[in-house]
Formats: C-alpha cells, sequence, structure tokens
C-alpha cells in the first residue's frame, strides 16, 4: 500500500513510499481509507512545533474516513463493507479524559489515516451518517467532536449568543451546530468575502478584525451590551482579552486553540470579575463522537471545505500553513 510519511521535520520532508498493507488482529478492523482531512495540529506535527521527539516514521492526520475491508477476530461491532471513521485517541472511549486515555492519538502517537488502508481497533472507530460522502465524513473526528464539545462548555439555550474566531474547521463547525441548536452566532474574520460564505451557512452578524479591531466591543453592542454567552476560543493569549470582555456576566470560555500565542497578560482581574468560566477542549472521547453523529444525521449537517486529490499532499499543508482555507482542507484517496 501507498503512505505519506515523514522521517524528519518539515513539508518538504513528506515522502509517498510503499509499506506493507496490514492484517487486523484480534478486535481489530482493516479500513480501506477514501479520504482525508487535515487540522492545525497536523501541521505542527509535521514541522516538529507539536513533539519535537515524535518518533519517526510517522504517518501523519489523525482524521479519515472509508470501508472495512476485513475484520479480525472477536469483532462484533463492524462487518465487512461498513463505512467507518477513525477517533482522534483510540483510548478514549467514553467518560472524563484521563492520563491513560490521552495516549494514542492518531498521527502523533501512533501512525495516523493519510495511507491506503489503516488497521485500528473495533473501539477506535464510528459508523459515519449514511447522507455524508467519505470527504465530508473524514472532516469530523477532530474539529466537529472539538466543536460539539466546545458549545456544550456553554450550556447553551435557544436564543443564546455564540462568538466564533474565524473560518477554520472547528469554528465553522461550532457555527453549523449551534444554528442546529437554535442559538445566534456572530463571527470575526480578517476576510470580507469568508464572511459572506459563513452569512450563507447561517452566520447572523460579521466583522472583519482587520478592519475593525476592538470585536470585544461590537460583540457587546450585537447584544445590546449583555455580551455573549460562550466564545469558542480559537486563538490563544493574543486574544484571550478580547474574548472575556466579549462576555456577558457568568458567560464561558470554550479554549480550543493556539493559534495566536503572541505575549499578552493574562486577564485575571477581567475573569473575575464577570465570573468568567474557562474550559480547555481537547476534542473528545468515542461517546462524543457518536452523539454528535446523531446530531449531524438529525440536522442533515453537510460539512465544508475544500478538496485536493491526496498526490498533492504538500501542497494541502502549505495551504493549512497560509491559514487562507475555508472549513477543512480533505484530501481524497484513491
Amino acid at each position: 500500500m501507498r503512505v505519506w510519511q515523514f522521517s524528519s521535520f518539515g513539508i518538504d520532508s513528506l515522502e509517498f513510499v510503499e509499506r506493507p498493507t496490514p492484517v487486523p488482529g484480534p478486535g481489530e478492523i482493516l479500513i480501506q481509507v477514501f479520504a482525508v482531512s487535515f487540522n492545525y495540529r497536523d501541521l505542527l506535527m509535521v514541522k516538529g512545533q507539536y513533539n519535537p521527539k515524535l518518533a519517526m516514521p510517522r504517518i501523519p492526520c489523525s482524521d479519515g474516513a472509508g470501508l472495512v475491508q476485513a475484520i479480525g477476530p472477536g469483532v462484533t461491532d463492524f462487518k465487512v463493507g461498513d463505512r467507518v471513521a477513525g477517533i482522534f485517541m483510540q483510548n478514549w472511549i467514553e467518560g472524563p479524559l484521563t492520563s491513560d486515555k490521552s495516549k494514542g492519538a492518531l498521527g502523533g502517537d501512533i501512525d495516523g489515516m493519510l495511507a491506503e488502508f489503516v488497521v485500528l481497533k473495533e473501539t477506535g472507530a464510528v459508523p459515519i451518517p449514511e447522507h455524508l460522502s467519505f470527504e465530508e465524513a473524514a472532516t469530523l473526528p477532530c474539529a466537529a467532536v472539538t466543536a460539539w464539545n466546545a458549545l456544550r462548555v456553554g450550556n447553551l439555550r435557544p436564543g443564546a449568543n455564540v462568538l466564533i474566531q474565524g473560518t477554520g474547521g472547528v469554528s465553522i463547525f461550532a457555527l453549523q451546530l449551534a444554528r442546529l441548536q437554535g442559538a445566534r452566532v456572530l463571527g470575526i474574520s480578517s476576510s470580507d468575502e469568508k464572511l459572506q460564505r459563513a452569512y450563507a451557512l447561517g452566520l447572523d452578524a460579521g466583522l472583519n478584525y482587520r478592519e475593525h479591531p476592538d470585536w470585544d466591543r461590537w460583540a457587546m453592542e450585537e447584544t445590546n451590551g449583555e455580551g455573549v454567552d460562550l466564545v469558542v476560543e480559537v486563538c490563544g493569549l493574543g486574544t484571550i482579552s478580547r474574548s472575556v470582555r466579549a462576555l456577558r456576566f457568568g458567560g464561558a470560555i470554550a479554549q480550543v486553540g493556539v493559534l495566536d500565542m503572541s505575549p499578552a497578560p493574562f486577564p485575571v482581574a477581567s475573569i473575575l470579575h464577570k465570573q468568567a468560566r474557562i474550559q480547555g477542549i481537547y476534542v473528545g472521547s468515542r461517546q462524543d463522537f457518536l452523539d454528535l453523529n446523531k446530531a449531524v444525521t438529525l440536522g442533515v449537517l453537510r460539512p465544508v471545505g475544500e478538496n485536493f486529490h491526496w498526490s498533492h499532499a504538500r501542497a494541502a499543508f502549505g495551504r493549512m500553513e497560509e491559514a487562507s482555507h475555508f472549513g477543512k482542507l480533505v484530501l481524497s484517496v484513491n
């Protein structure tokens, strides 16, 4: 089988090589991969900025979907021909995250999905919604599950206000899922064109933060001075102060990403004053993925993004590095 792997750090170090096709053992399934999606973590992993001590060679990418082609002894959850996606952390099946459950993340601790075939434990995969293509289903394991758990931090009710940052995978999923829950969604972006695309997905109000950097004040104005119920914070230190100022009293921040770690004071006084809650989100469990899929199915939600052929993996990583994409970057594997 063919795989993409890297034996040294850097996008240019990605190599397209042959490996033996794996065979499933007891409790395992062999998946023929038809689509893989990228996350910012995958880029950091390839560049050596996520885990400089990563064992190599390593097959990158945590997210992929395909068909079960063979099952090992004792497998009961799946049969040959089932459409499945892998889960991000192969050991986090349900319940709160623990140290042991956090080990075994695809594309990091163990080889990922950027291959023609992968073997996973049967507990390391979930069925995918029937209305989704493989390309659409491949976007779910990290970004969609992360967005799903981020929204749960807000304990949202219909009419609640949610603020998203940018138009990457997690933010767009947060927009789509929040709308399914009856929330009002505000969004900021550096691109008017991307905001227009977000409006087509249900965004209620948008602001270009390059032209109007005081987006926290704008959020307060858009909520009649009350503030938003939840900020899906994908950046980091560079934006956390404005996120707190955009909150209502008792509001919550779901801290998802580290895209902007510019040195800045941590807003302790504002957090105390507003009684703000900040919850770190690190994807989710297999059960969270199953719950998400129910919502995706009932809402007939369709992920959005840009598609590449998997022979153009380096170009797709470059597109991720530019941060110029909308939604998810997806590779079709065939």
